[in-house]
């Protein structure tokens, strides 16, 4: 009986896994991957609108189902000397997610309260809006301030070309506009903590897949003035807080002292990676950390100039950063090891980690 009890919380918890994606036809793709009957699939269909974790609309050919909003809350915070992310925390948020497990609790924890911090310290604005929501599977919370916008006040902070810039700053880590009271770690832990984190400004959007370690960079719809800041997380992640600093991390002082680049947020459109102003762009602040990961990934080329920069020139003469290749392709992996062997017969030391040969 245990066995058969166990069989059927797989199946029920597989359609709500799957049912956002899949709401007209989960059924057959619940009886597809258990090899089950769609009546046997039915039943259990049923069993979650009982109990409430379904929503089913519509009827016969029409009928699809959604995952049932559980709890939904919400409040604006007048943006004050007066208002604290943690006793914001405290109040309203601690108790919407009491139930969640200690590990899910202490990733809320740190990314609801340094995102609000941001919105509190950095925004300029006069109010912020807190939306929190809940299904059997997911809890997402969004925080959106009426202020500048985060890339305008980085790209207006840094003096950047362009609002897209700022979105690779971000990327990096260690990004601050007010060093004196803040580390820039925030956003980057924030991102890598949850399943689902973007942030929307202007016309961008900034968004991260943590088990992907992908960044994205989009262009959206024109957004209302200010920032919002989107966070989901499953309501019973295996995530811990602590697995993800330990990932960037290390020291007795457990210092930040590694990154990851998304090569790819540096071309915009249809650009090559091929000059050395893009290279620059890239190598920003990278100097802060001991190890920096350039991730190619969806990168299909890159220029002689662009890699001789990266490679070559920063490492000459910042010999003590470790720089790391990461799904690179054969063509980015052979311009790699052709400034490379440029460098070697110039006798510079290399610490570059790349494949091998072959592999």
């Amino acid at each position: 009986m245990a066995g058969i009890r166990k069989t059927s919380e797989n199946i029920r918890q597989f359609i709500l896994r799957n049912v956002e994606h899949n709401p007209k036809n989960i059924a057959t793709l619940t009886a597809r991957k258990y090899r089950i009957s769609r009546q046997a699939v039915n039943k259990h269909i049923k069993r979650l609108v009982e109990q409430d974790e379904l929503l089913a609309q519509g009827a016969t050919r029409n009928k699809h189902y959604s995952l049932k909003l559980l709890e939904k809350w919400e409040h604006a915070y007048i943006l004050d000397e007066k208002l604290a992310e943690d006793a914001v925390w405290r109040a309203d948020i601690s108790p919407f997610v009491t139930d969640l497990a200690e590990n899910a609790i202490d990733i809320w924890r740190y990314g609801f309260t340094e995102m609000l911090n941001n919105a509190i310290d950095h925004s300029a604005g006069t109010k912020v809006h807190v939306e929190a929501s809940k299904t059997a599977i997911t809890t997402k919370i969004v925080i959106y301030d009426d202020g500048e916008g985060i890339f305008k006040k980085i790209q207006r902070e840094l003096a950047l070309n362009d609002e897209r810039h700022a979105v690779l700053e971000l990327a990096k880590g260690k990004l601050t506009t007010d060093p004196d009271n803040h580390t820039g770690e925030g956003i980057f832990f924030s991102a890598r903590m949850f399943d689902d984190f973007a942030i929307l400004s202007g016309g961008v959007r900034f968004s991260h897949v943590p088990n992907e370690m992908e960044v994205g960079l989009s262009e959206s719809q024109k957004f209302q003035s200010g920032t919002s800041v989107f966070m989901m997380l499953s309501n019973d992640t295996k995530r811990t807080e602590k697995h993800v600093f330990d990932s960037f991390t290390s020291g007795d002082d457990y210092g930040f002292t590694k990154t990851v680049v998304p090569v790819r947020l540096a071309q915009y459109g249809e650009d090559k990676l091929v000059s050395r102003s893009q290279a620059k762009r890239l190598l920003a602040r990278v100097e802060k950390f001991s190890t920096v990961i350039f991730d190619f990934d969806q990168v299909d080329s890159i220029g002689q100039a662009f890699a001789d920069e990266i490679f070559r020139v920063f490492k000459t003469r910042q010999p003590e950063v470790e720089l790391v290749d990461l799904n690179a392709n054969k063509q980015v992996t052979q311009m790699i090891r052709r400034v490379l062997s440029t460098g070697w017969r110039r006798r510079v030391s290399r610490h570059v980690s790349l494949p091998r040969k072959g592999a």
